[in-house]
Formats: structure tokens, sequence, C-alpha cells
């Protein structure tokens, strides 16, 4: 079965009172089209197509996604007269999902048993049923048979319609014939004067089509945002939903009200997560990972057993199994922990390896350099790595000891076992086993006073 996936994305979205349009607008740092869209990739359609509208040129400078088919509404008319933009487009033997940039939350898992209730049928509608209906417009069935036979607006409903609580999400899917036929059809005899795509429907009840529907697994996979409050409820809605696969897949969360993802994260057995933790990119952690509080953790693979103690920062680095980090620690792109390795409290890494069993316990700074297995970095060292033009590499072999508030000046080799003398500047390579000590003569004078507060 051939399917096309239409997605309305034209709509200004005032109440957002923004400037950016309605569907760049985030979730999980992600802009909501853009949920929508990997939501039908999943299903592998042979074409989607984009309806914009307003800010078109900024929705294609933050969407760009090659397979889109871009088919622009230049006047805002109504649903109908945005799926009509793409009437010529269609196929007779294909299947038409018409989906909403501004709802994010729909699973590729909803969008297929839709899918699949439409199979043998024109026409397929995913529809909802509500405690409160109120605002949405009410599927109506015959009583007899409890076939669909229209969908009306709460402002035209009865009183008896009114009691209905099986609502109209606007999902749906229909055959490309009919839909091409029914979109033809429509008309703007409204006090709006606008074509509304749910008009469809009872065209289709009126030749006889037998219209399916299912319904979501929850209410806020077809949940829209108008404004900046609704977005919010959309964003902790889908924080929840990551929530609940991560502690499926044996994740402890301390707290999954404060908690975020914003991007992919894979975790293996036993993983702790504490509150106020962030997640970016892509990330993985294995088993009996702990994550402390406070932490962002942005593409980065941490081994089993690493303890990630709070207020740390990762981005776009690799820690082996058995490592320790933090508290207040970050560590940048490039840098990589071997197994065992421990970083401490306010020390900082760029593009350096520091090797198994390897340690910075405090207060260094460590770029571009690479370090072997049982070194030991002391308190307030760091790796002068620039010179205002270029960046130089520092290499400091296995077993160094480096003394505290050294400063090694790159391009530099420490060798194996070498041990520099705290307070040193290095300037010149060490090597195995040698002591360096690089640091003014030290002299005590005698009789020496303290100068004194001149009177005013």
């Amino acid at each position: 079965m051939k399917l096309r996936v239409i997605i309305l994305a034209a709509g200004k979205g005032t109440r957002m009172r923004s400037s950016l349009p309605k569907v760049l607008h985030k979730v999980a740092h992600k802009p909501m089209v853009q949920h929508v869209i990997d939501c039908a990739k999943v299903l592998k359609p042979h074409a989607i197509n984009l309806v914009y509208g307003h800010g078109g040129e900024q929705l294609k400078a933050h969407v760009s996604d090659s397979s889109l088919v871009w088919n622009e509404q230049k006047e805002q008319l109504g649903t109908g007269h945005a799926v009509q933009q793409v009437m010529d487009e269609l196929l007779p033997d294909e299947k038409v999902a018409i989906l909403y940039g501004d709802v994010p939350l729909l699973t590729p898992e909803t969008l297929s048993k839709l899918l699949d209730v439409a199979t043998r049928t024109d026409l397929g509608l995913l529809t909802m049923k509500l405690d409160d209906p109120s605002g949405y417009g009410r599927i109506i069935r015959d009583k007899a048979t409890q076939r669909i036979v229209g969908i009306v607006e709460q402002k035209d409903a009865t009183d008896e319609e009114l009691q209905v609580n099986e609502v109209n999400t606007g999902i749906m899917v229909a055959s490309g014939d009919a839909l091409k036929r029914w979109l033809g059809a429509l008309d703007n005899n409204n006090a709006q004067q606008e074509y509304y795509l749910t008009d469809i429907v009872a065209m289709a009840a009126s030749e006889g089509v037998d219209i399916a529907s299912t319904q979501p697994g929850e209410t806020n996979e077809v949940e829209g945002a108008n404004n900046r409050i609704q977005l919010a409820s959309l964003e902790r809605a889908y924080q929840q939903r990551v929530a609940r696969d991560l502690m499926t897949q044996g994740a402890t969360l301390m707290d999954p009200m404060r908690f975020d993802v914003r991007g992919s994260v894979v975790v293996g057995e036993d993983v702790v997560i504490d509150v106020n933790v962030v997640f970016e990119g892509h990330v993985e952690l294995g088993n009996g990972v702990v994550i402390e509080p406070n932490c962002v953790i942005r593409n980065a693979k941490i081994g089993a057993n690493t303890v990630i103690k709070a207020n740390s920062h990762i981005e776009d680095a690799r820690i082996e199994t058995d490592c320790q980090v933090g508290p207040f620690a970050r560590l940048r792109p490039g840098a990589i922990m071997e197994r065992g390795a421990l970083v401490g409290n306010f020390v900082e890494m760029k593009k350096t390896r520091l090797g198994e069993g390897s340690k910075a316990n405090h207060l260094t700074y460590l770029g571009d350099t690479e370090i072997g297995k049982q070194a030991n970095i002391g308190a307030g060292t760091i790796t002068c790595n620039y010179d205002g033009v270029n960046k130089s590499k520092t290499e400091i072999g296995d077993g160094a000891f480096i003394g505290s508030n050294s400063s090694l000046v790159a391009p530099v080799k420490i060798g194996k076992e070498a041990t520099i003398g705290a307070g040193s500047v290095v300037t010149r390579d060490v090597e195995d086993q040698q002591l360096a000590v690089a640091r003014g003569k030290q002299r005590n004078i005698d009789g020496w006073e303290r100068p004194k507060k001149r009177e005013q």
C-alpha cells in the first residue's frame, strides 16, 4: 500500500505571541512539526507533503529535509483549503494520512493502527472519548447501526448532540481517489467562509462509505498547542512518556517529574538518575550508572558502574567503566576517560584522554592532552595549550605525578614515572623517571618589616 502523509503547518499561531511560526515552537528542544515528520517517517510513506503559509522561509530554514514536498497555502481559508493545495498530486491507489504540525505527541503506533482500520475503506478517523468534550466537534453515529454519519461543531450542535463525548481529532486517513473527489466538492457556505475538511465525513457517509475509526493510546497524542501554556503541558506529557519508557527498561528515576530528555537515551540495568538531570542529543548509559542531581549530559557514552556526581556538565565525551566524575566537573567535546579514571570537582577536560586509573581530583584544566595509565594530576594544574593562534598538545606518560599548581606549556612531553614539582612552569620535555622543578628560587629575608599604612 502506498502511503502519502500531508502535514498541515500553515497557521500563524497568534496566541503564541511570537515571531516564529507556531509549528516551530519546540517540545523537548525539537520543533513540533519535526516530531510529526519523524512520526510519519517511521511508516515509510512514499511522499510527505508539508502545507505551509505564514513564515515559510523560517520553516524551510529550520526544517531542512530533502524528502519533504512543500506546498504553499497563500490564503488561510480553512483546513479543507489547506489539503486542496495537494489535491493535484493525489494518486488513486494511495492512502493519504492527514496530520497537524502543532500536534507533536502522536505516536507511530497510533498512526499505524489508524491505517490498519482504514485499509478496506475509503475513510478512517482518529477519534477520542472525553469526560469533558467542550470545544470539540462531536462524532455523530447512526443510532441503529453505530456507523459514523458526520461531525458537528459544538456551536452548531443540538442539546442532544452536545451530550456526545466522542470527538473529532482532525487526524484521518483517506483513499487518494475518494479524497480528491471530496475535496473538489467542498464549499465555503458557512459563517467563516472557510473550507472545512470535516465536511468530507458527511460526503463519505452520503455515499455509503463505511467510515472506520480508532482511538489513540493517550489523549495527549492528539492535543495541539495554541499558546505557551499548552506548549508547556505537552512538554511535560512528553517527558512523562520518556520517563515511563526508561523506568520500564530498568532505570530508577528519583523523581520522574523532575527529569528532561531532549533527544534520546539508552539505558542498561540498574541505572539511577537523580532529580533535575537533563539529557540532550544521544546518550548511552551502561549498567549500574549513577547520575546525581543537576547534571547536563549531551551526546555522551557512559560505561557501566560509573558515577556522575552532582552539578557536572558532560558534552560529546566518552567515559569508560568504573569511572567517577565531579561534582562540578566539566567534560567538553573530545574528552575521554579510560576505565577507573577519576575527575573531581572543578576539573575541566577538552580533547583529552585520561588513561586507565589516572586521577585529576580538583581545580584543573586539561586541554589537548594525552595522559597515560595511573597518572596523578595535582590540584591547580593547567595545560597551556593555546598560544593565541594555535593549539598544541601535551603528553603525560604512565605513572607520572604532576605536582599541584603546575603549568605545562605545550607542546611538551612528560615521561613515564616522571615527577613535576609543585608550582613548576614546565616548558621543556621531561624524560622518564626524571624530577623537574621549574620555579623561582625561594629566599627567606630576616628583619623584613611589613609596609605600614600612611597617615592621612
